[in-house]
């Protein structure tokens, strides 16, 4: 980045105060040193400086957004692939409590078959006098 004095613009002697440059003590001894540009080479110097700086910070944000576009992809590919194998797990349960609970009726059906007969007419019968 730039030094403040290459980004702020340069004072003119007629705009320093004499106490400020009484209070620097070096005023007028570091305009002596540095050799006076014109106006517009400097205003253009500074321009260019500053169209460098914002070029910078565009680059320095640009790569920023990249790096937190990638941490929230592999955020959600994570938390993704978390709800997909706790949605399986729970597929799997229902399955296994599913074949269990069918193996018991098929089971209570070889041991009392009248009775499940009888069952399964009850119910036929609740079931038609609700549809009507």
């Amino acid at each position: 980045m730039a030094d403040t004095e290459d980004m702020a613009p340069a004072r003119s002697p007629s705009n320093a105060s004499p106490r400020r440059a009484a209070a620097n003590g070096a005023g007028t001894a570091s305009r002596a040193r540095r050799p006076r540009r014109s106006a517009p080479d400097d205003l253009e110097a500074q321009v260019a400086q500053l169209q460098n700086d914002l070029k910078s910070i565009t680059q320095t944000l640009q790569r920023m957004g990249e790096d937190k576009v990638g941490e929230v992809q592999g955020l959600a590919k994570r938390r993704a692939a978390a709800l997909k194998d706790k949605g399986e797990e729970m597929i799997e349960s229902a399955q296994d409590e599913f074949n269990a609970f069918e193996k018991q009726i098929k089971d209570t059906i070889r041991e009392k078959p009248l009775t499940a007969v009888a069952g399964a007419l009850a119910l036929g019968f609740i079931l038609a006098v609700v549809t009507r």
